[in-house]
């Protein structure tokens, strides 16, 4: 699909984004984005500019439809958000058929036009590249090209194939309407209990800021242009020390703690992906308990309404001037069915909704995640508390965005474009190396890897395609096999009693003393082959004492793993973090520190296979 494009007496094409029949200066795709943007913020109603800082979430007919009612998460029909309410960036959530999802795309920036000034839709979405689902984090692959979770790409250490990953994810986001990410995470993995490790990179401050910089440079590029996807990087000041592992996004997890000293490590990956360009940054939910900067006690509420951390350390010492966009829903509770999940207001629970939004913006921010309220930032406007300058400040920064992305020249896409690009052949065939490469042999006894073909093999969550696909037989009894191959997910401990909180992996670490014993069993009749879908740390002791290989995965399907233990594909990953020796050696580790003094298997290690018999 094709903008329409009007075009002036000196021959000079523009979109007529007003109607008037002339090319205004916000119009003119000669000008400087700084020229544009400010021409149209003085044109703009201030109901446009409140609309630009609500960022919420969108749902895409499967048919490629616009949704006119409120869907399973999103709040209104979409003609209300973009024609009443102006709002013009979403967090799209499922999209099916690339074809569809393009036509989908399209749709909602013709609705756009229709609006006083046609601002263009900045269509972002979460991490959908990898294997885990989960509605308030990722999503999993689908028609989109498969590779390992974050963690997996950490596991291969290699800075040039991340930044590869995300040239690839970039073209695939780019082909159906997606210009912005709302990633990386550059949160540390330095407390093991914690539920979103898989969308790290890990422990190390030194290798997050090294792959987290080479994966902005994939979306991104050099610098922000009309091929980019915009990264919101994410979650300032670094959201891993979460007090006992729990998460954030719920209100018994709301602490994070320092208990170790080591803000600094937390920090580090910021200022270089400030240096490197990210369009957004992303402060975490969570709230600082004794944190202490440069001699300043931190005031213990949310990030998100923390003036010393978004305006002090973020935009004085650090320099940035970018996009700050809040984490979902900190303003106002969210009610999902008959459920109501209390705003994400750690600190400032005593505020209103009135207070809570006005809070953040003294704080820093420029845009609501999760939000629609447009009313409530109206009427602070109208009763003096937010001036109209203040406004003026965030649209500015939100549309030079859009501007720099090319959006204002044209938003639309082309769906058999999108059909050729998204799932291509041989970014599918990268996704999958890469799978396999970053399988980590945690342990391995000698002659059990690489499997041989032929064998005879017991096998539990493994497909029969997978094994046949590979030469090897499923038997149904472990006496029968001549090996056993045991897929198993990290421990965690199920809970469901919030929204969104049973796809939330937290909790204990040890393997229940019932599966431990039934593997033990297995092993005492033919070798066991243990993987182990590492989301999060396991206590593996147990294991390692009773398997003749045990592996560590992050994202890999069944035939990435055995091209992996059959050495199609040799294994080269290297643990992201330490594996600790127990429970209480986790109860007794702060949760800021990186790493074990005496863990079981530390950062960094994996073995080597040897080559495959010829």
């Amino acid at each position: 699909m094709r903008p329409e494009l009007s075009t002036t007496e000196d021959g000079v094409a523009y979109r007529d984004l007003n109607g008037n029949g002339r090319m205004d200066p916000f119009e003119d795709p000669r000008l400087s984005v700084e020229e544009r943007v400010e021409d149209l913020v003085g044109r703009l109603s201030l109901e446009e500019k409140v609309g630009l800082m609500f960022q919420t979430v969108i749902e895409a007919g499967a048919d490629g439809s616009l949704i006119e009612e409120p869907g399973a998460i999103s709040k209104s029909p979409t003609t209300t958000v973009v024609r009443d309410k102006h709002l013009n960036h979403f967090n799209v959530h499922a999209l099916g058929d690339p074809r569809l999802a393009a036509r989908w795309s399209n749709r909602l920036q013709a609705l756009a036009e229709t609006t006083p000034h046609g601002i263009p839709v900045t269509i972002s979405t979460d991490p959908r590249h990898a294997f885990i689902e989960n509605a308030g984090v990722s999503f999993s692959a689908g028609a989109f090209s498969q590779w390992p979770e974050p963690l997996g790409l950490a596991a291969l250490r290699d800075p040039a194939a991340v930044r590869a990953f995300a040239d690839i994810a970039r073209q695939e986001y780019a082909a159906v309407g997606i210009r912005a990410a709302l990633h990386p995470t550059l949160d540390l993995a330095t407390e093991p209990r914690w539920a979103r490790q898989a969308g790290t990179f890990g422990q190390d401050p030194d290798l997050v800021t090294e792959l987290g910089v080479a994966y902005l440079k994939g979306f991104q590029g050099d610098s922000l242009g009309e091929t980019s996807v915009a990264c919101t990087s994410k979650h300032f000041p670094g959201g891993g020390p979460q007090k006992d592992g729990e998460d954030a996004h719920f209100p018994y997890g709301r602490e994070q703690v320092y208990g170790g000293g080591r803000f600094a490590d937390h920090l580090k990956p910021f200022p270089p992906i400030v240096a490197a360009g990210t369009a957004g940054i992303m402060p975490y939910y969570g709230m600082p308990i004794d944190l202490v900067i440069d001699g300043e006690p931190i005031e213990p509420v949310g990030f998100g309404y923390n003036k010393q951390v978004v305006t002090g350390l973020l935009r004085e010492k650090l320099g940035y001037d970018g996009v700050v966009v809040t984490d979902w829903e900190l303003v106002n509770d969210n009610h999902v069915g008959d459920q109501v999940l209390p705003a994400r207001a750690w600190g400032v629970e005593h505020l209103d909704p009135h207070g809570r939004m006005e809070l953040i913006l003294e704080a820093g921010a420029d845009q609501f995640g999760g939000e629609e309220c447009v009313e409530i930032l109206l009427d602070l406007v109208a009763r003096g508390r937010v001036t109209e300058g203040r406004i003026d400040e965030s649209a500015r920064r939100l549309l030079a965005v859009k501007f720099r992305l090319g959006l204002f020249d044209n938003p639309y896409v082309d769906e058999d474009a999108a059909a050729a690009t998204v799932g291509r052949a041989d970014f599918r065939e990268q996704g999958h190396a890469a799978q396999a490469r970053s399988v980590t042999v945690l342990a391995a006894r000698a002659d059990t890897l690489p499997l041989g073909s032929g064998l005879r093999v017991y096998a539990e969550r493994v497909s029969d395609e997978a094994l046949a696909g590979h030469g090897l037989t499923r038997v149904e009894r472990p006496e029968d096999a001549d090996i056993a191959l045991v897929r198993l997910m990290a421990p965690h401990e199920p809970r469901s009693d919030l929204f969104l909180e049973a796809w939330f992996h937290q909790g204990s670490l040890d393997f229940a003393p019932g599966l431990v014993h039934r593997l033990a069993r297995i092993a005492a009749v033919c070798p066991l082959v243990v993987d182990v879908v590492l989301d999060r740390p396991a206590v593996l002791s147990p294991l390692l004492d009773t398997a003749a290989a045990v592996v560590g995965t992050y994202g890999s399907s069944d035939d990435a793993l055995l091209d992996a233990l059959t050495g199609v594909i040799p294994p080269r990953g290297r643990l992201p973090f330490d594996l600790p020796r127990s429970m209480e050696q986790v109860r007794r580790h702060h949760e800021d520190v990186p790493g074990y003094d005496d863990p079981l298997l530390p950062f960094g290690h994996g073995l080597s296979l040897p080559p495959q018999p010829m």
